[in-house]
């Protein structure tokens, strides 16, 4: 009949509508900079303005976490070739903004990329990172000997 429209729905208890495969959300600002911060040996610093969180490791910058129109952008050291494909792969991951774009990515922080993803970049931009240092500073970091 007219202006009846659909029958409501039954309303579906909130733990029922659950996706069946647990979307993984990507890492937002303040995941990204405590998970920085948990890596043995972290700095945070502001050398570039309060805005840009730098963490770096005996002095030496492995991540650079900023935002762009609120949403976060994250800098990491990458090896050049894993840079191009991680560039292939992901939409989100461009050539390092400001930074030298063979051995920089950025990252931008919009739920595109999984948070374990995340995670291993930064770890590998960290471990690039340790491995340019002399081999002194470097055997306190390491617990794996190379």
């Amino acid at each position: 009949g007219e202006g009846r429209g659909h029958a409501a729905a039954p309303a579906v208890p909130a733990h029922l509508m659950k996706p069946h495969v647990q979307v993984e959300l990507s890492m937002q600002f303040t995941q990204v900079r405590d998970y920085c911060l948990e890596l043995m040996g972290t700095e945070e610093g502001f050398p570039f303005g309060p805005e840009i969180y730098v963490y770096k490791i005996k002095g030496k910058i492995f991540a650079i976490l900023g935002t762009d129109h609120g949403e976060g952008r994250l800098n990491l050291k990458c090896d050049p070739d894993e840079a191009l494909a991680l560039r292939d792969i992901f939409p989100a991951i461009s050539p390092g903004y400001h930074m030298n774009k063979k051995h920089w990515n950025t990252v931008r922080l919009n739920d595109t990329v999984p948070e374990h993803e995340i995670k291993r970049q930064i770890d590998q931009s960290r471990l690039l990172v340790i491995h340019s240092l002399p081999k002194v500073q470097r055997q306190t970091l390491l617990i794996v000997k190379d």
